[in-house]
């Protein structure tokens, strides 16, 4: 059983479009699942000139989106192929993003594919073109009518690492650190590790104070706050330990003791996470409907149409989009 995924180019400015052109030329990418390629077909055209690989589009009218086998092609008109200004940050571009995007989202709610990869956007391009949203995964989650729990969720190799806070700034993290935030993150660590084939995963729990608080000398957060949940979860048979010290917890990570990572605050865990493989990293779309994948890093406008994009991390994406999109085809079928 292949699942069938939307695959959309990013921004069209950056290295996006090239780092799909490699991907299609991957040892056994195209064995792994049935892919549709959602967007402009100059833009499909244009990252196969940068990365000199051939990608030969088959394009399809969108009411055989749901029967299509292989490599397909959907036609999109979202950008004039002058409007593409490489290494440059574009309305233009953003609002192709969306659009693309849009498209994508829309035949997986249709059941027309099981899961969707789209290469790096840049949020200040879908700014400009109307993106209304702290990021792409809120915009998603916005489209698509969802009011339940969701989060970014990044991932190196095996490892998963989800935060209790995100794109806030430093001095308010401690006020928004709560009981039923913590248990949310934790339960999306545990589920997400699930849909990727993990049984019983374990998930560590990192301190948000230094030397995990020292017995409420450096704060109580962890007394009063984080150990109770972590207490709870054990409680209810879930293998989840903490709260570890946030200068140590990623050593057990490293050496492969745990699963998941729970971290406090957004560069908690995205320092540590990056410069163990920023080249591998990937990022998921934790929770919502639909499982959505992505390679962690951004449009690198430093290199954008150069041809040396390092495509590690979108090949990294690819498979772990396969595995959940697999194990929601099985739970849609049982």
């Amino acid at each position: 059983m292949r699942p069938r995924l939307a695959i959309v180019p990013g921004d069209p400015s950056g290295i996006g479009p090239e780092l799909i052109a490699k991907l299609l030329n991957e040892e056994g990418v195209r064995d792994a699942a049935d892919i549709l390629l959602v967007g402009d077909s100059h833009l499909w055209q244009r990252g196969a000139a940068q990365a000199g690989e051939a990608v030969t589009l088959t394009t399809i009218p969108e009411q055989e989106a749901g029967t299509f086998k292989g490599l397909a092609h959907l036609e999109m008109n979202t950008i004039d192929p002058a409007h593409v200004q490489i290494a440059e940050v574009t309305v233009a571009g953003g609002t192709t993003s969306l659009r693309c995007l849009d498209k994508a989202l829309d035949l997986a709610v249709a059941g027309h594919v099981d899961g969707v990869l789209f290469a790096p956007f840049n949020k200040a391009a879908m700014t400009a073109a109307g993106l209304n949203a702290e990021d792409e995964h809120k915009y998603m989650a916005r489209y698509l009518g969802f009011e339940g729990y969701h989060s970014e969720i990044n991932v190196l190799d095996e490892l998963m690492t989800t935060r209790v806070t995100s794109h806030i700034g430093l001095k308010d993290v401690a006020a928004n650190i709560d009981g039923p935030g913590i248990q949310r993150a934790i339960e999306l660590a545990h589920a997400t590790l699930a849909r990727a084939g993990k049984s019983r995963p374990h998930v560590a729990v990192a301190a948000l104070n230094p030397h995990a608080g020292d017995n409420g000398k450096f704060g109580r957060e962890e007394i009063d706050v984080i150990e109770p949940v972590v207490k709870a979860c054990q409680a209810k048979q879930m293998n989840v330990t903490g709260p570890w010290p946030s200068d140590t917890v990623f050593l057990k990570a490293k050496r492969g003791e745990v699963d998941a990572v729970v971290t406090m605050y957004h560069d908690q865990g995205q320092i540590a996470i990056k410069l163990m493989g920023f080249e591998r990293g990937v990022t998921i779309a934790g929770g919502l409907p639909i499982p959505v994948a992505t390679p962690a890093h951004g449009t690198a406008f430093d290199i954008a149409g150069q041809g040396i994009a390092n495509v590690g991390a979108t090949r990294q994406a690819f498979d772990l989009l396969v595995r959940m999109a697999l194990t929601a085809k099985a739970e849609t079928a049982a």
